[in-house]
């Protein structure tokens, strides 16, 4: 089931070229610590609206928003958010008779003479789906409340400036071209974030998996609707005839388990302990296409995965709703180089601690590898639907206080972003590329002793910028996925992502 380094690093694609980066000191060789946080299903324009000088909601007008039927015609209102608005989850804290006959336009879901609901409420989650975000992006930005589940929720957003990570942006740089490298939910973005891959599910059409393929039409990207679907948004949720995770070609877009421990498919009775039931409908097979952390490892670059409450899930005690552990949010659980017992996992995998006490011990002590992923607890990462925004936001602005006085902090450098959108509306389209992105744009913060202070980037970049920039650094092999969207954004005439450098003040190089 394993390979060494070596056998890996040979087995690479021939395609696979090698980054061209500076041969001395300065430059991108400056950075020592590329540092990246990843929170959860936030749009830019959800959280990031009203910022100063970025590309946000503030001159829109109703060519730019307004939403549209799902026959194309336009909404005369919004429909109704379905159930209500809970508040943590639980309760309504505005009925859906409130927010019945809504504008056809963004609002404000804390304004105190609106719904009045705030950053500290636990709201629906928006259907965030590989192929209704395709759905919803179609046409500019227009279906999110046709094609969602939450009625006019998906135009809400909030006052951001509450918030501190605001003031972080503020006087660091905010990123408002930057989108997610996949269209879809949390477990495909998250594949993207470490691969710039789609996962495969080979021959799902004969496995325990095949209910859970999807049913499209033949453009291939459009959901087929049941008869009983609703022709209005205003009359309902939309309804499907397959609607699962599996593409009819057999690629795993929503989300799907690990094939090891932890997950919540529990081993076989008397097989392996750490194997995850290879036999559940939606446990993922063990994944084979290269990583950047194998090609970090290949390179004798030490880095880590820092899972919020990893040791938790794994003795049984990471449920909700704290640390409410999300298993499809550990992307290296899911490959054969990182299987149970392998030397890889061990050196690479690591527990973030709950509320991320053993990622802020190593950041204190100045043990951080040169390239680190950190992934909050479920309950800190800010996804709608059993998180708040304002927890997740207050403990990411904590980890970077930490990071500031840490002895690696002068030539470090901290991406923070979020994995996609969480079927929230944003009113920036994404650049056409190739078949799995990007999808809708989402806020970074770069935060350095290196990044411009005070400014906004309006680079276009997407998730994989961040592998980029890794890339850049320790000269590595471009993985495949990048130079495939790099292809495809030439062909459709769009602009080529960055790799985040344009956010820094580098030093001159020798």
């Amino acid at each position: 089931m394993t390979r060494t380094l070596f056998a890996l690093a040979l087995a690479l694609p021939a395609s696979l070229c090698l980054a061209q980066g500076p041969s001395s000191q300065g430059g991108v060789n400056s950075i020592s610590n590329i540092v990246v946080i990843y929170a959860e299903n936030r749009s830019f324009d959800n959280l990031y609206g009203n910022f100063p000088g970025a590309n946000g909601v503030q001159k829109l007008k109703p060519a730019d928003y307004a939403q549209v039927d799902r026959d194309g015609t336009p909404l005369k209102e919004l429909p109704p958010v379905w159930g209500g608005l809970t508040a943590n989850g639980v309760t309504p804290a505005v009925t859906e008779a409130q927010t019945a006959h809504l504008p056809n336009q963004p609002f404000a879901i804390d304004d105190p003479k609106g719904l009045n609901t705030p950053l500290s409420v636990i709201t629906q989650s928006p259907t965030h789906l590989f192929y209704q975000n395709q759905m919803q992006i179609r046409g500019g930005n227009k279906g999110f409340a046709a094609w969602g589940d939450t009625g006019g929720l998906v135009m809400g957003r909030y006052d951001g400036s509450k918030l501190p990570l605001w003031s972080i942006a503020k006087q660091y740089t905010l990123a408002d071209n930057f989108f997610m490298g996949a269209f879809g939910g949390s477990f495909l973005n998250h594949f993207w974030l470490i691969c710039s891959c789609t996962p495969k599910y080979p021959n799902a059409d004969t496995s325990p998996a095949r209910p859970r393929m999807v049913t499209v039409e033949a453009d291939g990207v459009t959901l087929k609707q049941a008869p009983n679907s609703p022709k209005s948004a205003l009359d309902g949720k939309p309804k499907f005839v397959g609607d699962g995770n599996i593409t009819p070609d057999f690629f795993a877009v929503n989300t799907m388990m690990p094939p090891y421990m932890p997950s919540p498919n529990k081993p076989v009775a008397g097989a392996d302990p750490a194997f995850a039931n290879p036999l559940a409908a939606t446990t993922l097979p063990p994944q084979t296409d290269p990583t950047i952390g194998d090609l970090l490892s290949a390179k004798g670059v030490s880095w880590a995965w820092y899972g919020g409450a990893f040791e938790a899930a794994l003795s049984g005690a990471g449920g909700a709703p704290a640390p409410n552990f999300q298993y499809h949010h550990q992307p290296f659980n899911y490959y054969v180089t990182m299987a149970p017992g392998t030397a890889e996992r061990a050196k690479h995998l690591k527990d973030g601690g709950l509320a991320g006490a053993g990622f802020l011990k190593a950041i204190d002590a100045g043990q951080l590898e040169q390239v680190v992923f950190y992934k909050p607890q479920g309950n800190l990462n800010e996804h709608a639907g059993y998180a708040d925004v304002q927890s997740g936001d207050a403990h990411i602005a904590d980890v970077i206080a930490h990071l500031q006085k840490s002895p690696q902090w002068a030539h470090m450098v901290v991406v923070v972003t979020y994995d996609e959108n969480g079927g929230f509306w944003d009113h920036v389209a994404p650049p056409r590329a190739d078949r799995w992105g990007p999808g809708s744009r989402i806020p970074a913060i770069i935060v350095s002793p290196y990044a411009k202070k005070g400014f906004v980037d309006h680079t276009q970049y997407d998730t994989t910028s961040i592998l980029r920039l890794i890339t850049h650094r320790f000269q590595l092999p471009v993985l495949e996925g990048i130079r495939v969207r790099d292809e495809k954004l030439k062909e459709n005439h769009s602009a080529p992502l960055g790799d985040l450098t344009n956010a820094l003040n580098l030093p001159r190089q020798d």
